[in-house]
């Protein structure tokens, strides 16, 4: 996919309107994590070194309509902050007050707008509201990658109607998910986590031909175990996908490693009774909430002569201590390895950022749905849309 990007085209005296993606968790108007925030940093300097007139727009959380208390107003002083000026919030998202406060802005300036999907055409890709949202600039710079994967007007809609580009964040976005599924160094390992393995079959097929292991933990494993013939207790399980997992296992033959034993637990509490056990022995009423030593181990094992890791959802309910120590052996593991190493963004993002590692790895993923489409293979239409090199 070659794209251009930011340094492909003049912005100097341009107004530049650039989708960002900003939906930053809140509690009560603070913004708890700036990551999305800084993440875009490296773009917004470059258009303002350029001389370009930076027009920001971003989504914040699923309001129905105006909600105030969906506001991006905290990122506006957020962002000025970080950026050490002053960032200018506009009072909604288009219209006439809107077009003159785009015009009146200086080369070197920044303008906020509002909540992309206080607009109800936000999500429907409305042509009307992209023509409206492409007057605001001359040329548009797509940095928002967890949103490539939703065809919205201020992601293809409006890529359609002025010269499209992609920002730092995306162009490394492709680089690194790119060469995982196109030309990946082989040994490639995958790990895939999470709960569902309904969420990651897409992942699992498209794969299966590329990566030299798959590793599987989390709750989607609890579904292949009992596929096996298992007996896996109270633990989560997709009956739905039981069949799906049958015809995968036989697909991937020796590729795919299950666990061998689990940290189980007669609660889905943290402080609930817990034990490890090998995964034949779960005691009915109980519970698996996260990979045993051993299978830690022996994924680490295959881990050691990768040269490519893309790894996707937590090893067990890693939101609970008790149960959260797969998943850090785990992120530990890629943080010490000699390889390229990719984490798909959502759970596992968090994951390694809560174990202290994130700069020991190559990149981690800003999109948590826009990676496992991307590694499913699927275009994304946010990333279509941008001109082509």
């Amino acid at each position: 996919m070659d794209k251009k990007t930011v340094r492909d085209i003049d912005l100097q005296g341009k107004r530049v309107l650039m989708r960002v993606d900003f939906n930053v968790p809140l509690d009560d108007g603070k913004i708890t994590d700036d990551t999305r925030i800084q993440a875009a940093l490296p773009t917004i300097q470059y258009i303002i070194e350029q001389n370009g007139a930076l027009i920001l727009m971003s989504h914040l959380g699923r309001p129905q309509g105006v909600d105030p208390k969906l506001s991006l107003r905290p990122v506006a002083e957020r962002l000025g902050g970080l950026l050490g000026q002053k960032v200018g919030m506009a009072p909604a998202v288009v219209g006439d007050e809107i077009e003159a406060l785009a015009k009146a802005l200086k080369p070197g300036e920044v303008l906020l707008l509002e909540n992309t999907r206080f607009e109800s055409g936000e999500t429907k890709n409305n042509s009307e509201l992209a023509e409206k949202l492409a007057r605001l600039g001359d040329v548009y710079v797509n940095d928002a990658f967890g949103t490539a994967h939703r065809a919205h007007a201020s992601t293809v809609g409006v890529a359609e109607k002025l010269p499209a580009v992609a920002g730092f964040l995306i162009e490394k976005e492709i680089k690194f998910l790119g060469k995982a599924v196109a030309d990946p160094e082989s040994p490639y390992v995958v790990i895939l986590g999470g709960a569902k393995v309904s969420d990651k079959i897409g992942v699992v097929e498209n794969l299966l031909n590329k990566a030299d292991t798959i590793l599987i933990g989390g709750g989607m494993a609890n579904t292949f175990l009992q596929a096996k013939g298992l007996e896996v207790g109270e633990s989560l399980v997709e009956p739905e996908a039981l069949e799906t997992a049958k015809t995968l296992m036989a697909q991937a033959g020796e590729k795919l490693v299950l666990p061998v034993d689990a940290v189980i637990a007669d609660d889905f509490t943290n402080d609930a009774n817990q034990q490890v056990v090998t995964v034949d022995h779960v005691p009915p009423g109980w519970r698996i909430l996260d990979i045993g030593p051993e299978t830690a181990a022996l994924f680490k094992n295959e881990l050691a002569e990768a040269n490519t890791v893309v790894w996707n959802g937590p090893m067990g309910v890693f939101e609970m201590p008790s149960f959260a120590k797969g998943t850090y052996a785990i992120a530990e593991a890629l943080a010490g390895l000699d390889a390229v190493t990719i984490i798909g963004g959502g759970d596992s993002a968090s994951a390694i950022n809560q174990a202290g590692v994130a700069d020991k790895v190559s990149h981690v993923s800003t999109g948590g749905g826009a990676s496992l489409e991307f590694l499913e293979g699927k275009t994304l239409p946010g990333i279509a849309a941008l001109d082509e090199k």
